[in-house]
């Protein structure tokens, strides 16, 4: 049987969570929107629950500041292109970003880039992270945003954006968060209190895809500047329209939960799962991608010297799923851009894979596993 090795693509649905969104599907299906009558109250109330759990996972938010959405990738647009008018009118024509971004962070500010507005972007080091200090130097008086991620999706390594926010000036620039790989499951640096727009997805945290939210911190009792890219409804403080997706946000608000509940255990129980992976790894020619210290403990990228990464995938099938990077782009794979952000060389690159796993991951048959990549070698 094949063990599902691809968390950081997509995690299973916890039973809980999924049971939650059939209830809300099925029985309660009424439209929060709807004031005339109970079905329309009793939504309404199941999505502030939600929203108030959302923001209990991350010290110090309301749950006024959590605006729901699709998912990370809308969270980032609005984030990133909610603000261009605000900056443009404001003479601040200037971004920081990295260059291991997600896609959904990288492409937004390419079209800002396309739009004239200028863009810095910062590489790791071959740890995989990067120097919170080149963030602070590149700032300029016409900055407006900084927007660095909080997890790398491909190599698991947690970025220093508490060091990031430290820096930073009260005033000035916005600092935004892709947090879709770390909310959940590293707290901590998320608790920055100058961190302004957070972006996370369900579909990393046990729950359904379609579903995510963009944390909106006040500072100084003032929000981010966000002005809406969609248009129609005016839900969600005018700022993203459309009904609201009442099954899933209650699924998105039970993660949420579960995720603080059992935070410590999950943590312990990945770690556990790692440790088996790399004794299993024992006697075996790979390179770690990434310093493993800063690595959250539920992913990995590894790379097997001479072993082509899509040949590796191949002789694994049947016994484990893995992937060789990020999950929009596997349709049309091209080399790893964040491997080589972090200088690697390209056969590095090239027989570089992710393993990614969670809390209710099975173990895989791990001499089966053990003798398929060394029959390779």
């Amino acid at each position: 049987m094949t063990v599902y090795l691809d968390c950081n693509a997509t995690t299973p649905v916890e039973p809980e969570v999924a049971e939650i969104v059939r209830f809300y599907t099925e029985q309660e299906f009424g439209n929060a929107g709807s004031r005339t009558h109970e079905f329309g109250v009793r939504a309404k109330q199941a999505v502030l629950e939600a929203r108030q759990k959302v923001a209990a996972l991350i010290p110090g938010i309301d749950s006024s500041d959590v605006v729901f959405t699709s998912g990370a990738t809308e969270s980032n647009n609005i984030a990133i292109l909610g603000l261009l008018n605000w900056a443009q009118k404001n003479g601040r024509r200037h971004i920081i970003t990295t260059a291991i971004e997600h896609k959904a962070v990288l492409e937004p500010i390419a079209f800002a880039e396309s739009r004239g507005f200028e863009v810095t972007r910062i590489s790791p080091s071959g740890s995989g992270a990067i120097d919170a200090s080149a963030v602070s130097k590149a700032i300029r008086d016409d900055t407006f945003l900084i927007s660095v991620m909080h997890v790398n999706n491909e190599t698991g390594i947690i970025q220093p954006i508490d060091e990031i926010a430290d820096a930073l000036p009260q005033a000035g620039c916005y600092l935004h968060v892709d947090a879709a790989q770390g909310y959940g499951k590293e707290i901590e640096k998320l608790a920055q209190s100058r961190i302004d727009l957070i972006s996370i997805s369900g579909h990393k945290i046990y729950a359904p895809k379609g579903i995510g939210a963009l944390i909106m911190r006040r500072r100084k009792f003032k929000r981010a500047p966000l002005e809406p890219i969609l248009f129609g409804g005016g839900q969600e403080r005018g700022l993203r329209p459309g009904t609201l997706p009442v099954s899933l946000i209650c699924g998105l608000g039970k993660a949420a939960e579960l995720c603080q509940q059992n935070y410590s255990s999950r943590n312990d129980t990945n770690l556990a799962f790692r440790q088996t992976l790399f004794k299993v790894l024992e006697g075996l020619d790979y390179k770690l991608n990434g310093d493993d210290s800063l690595s959250v403990p539920n992913a990995v990228s590894l790379s097997f010297p001479g072993i082509n990464s899509e040949a590796l995938m191949l002789t694994l099938k049947g016994i484990a799923a893995i992937s060789n990077g990020s999950a929009c782009t596997s349709q049309s794979y091209e080399s790893s851009y964040v491997l080589k952000a972090m200088g690697l060389p390209d056969d590095r690159i090239h027989s570089a894979i992710r393993i990614s796993w969670c809390h209710m991951t099975n173990e895989p048959n791990w001499n089966a596993f053990h003798y398929a990549i060394a029959s390779l070698t």
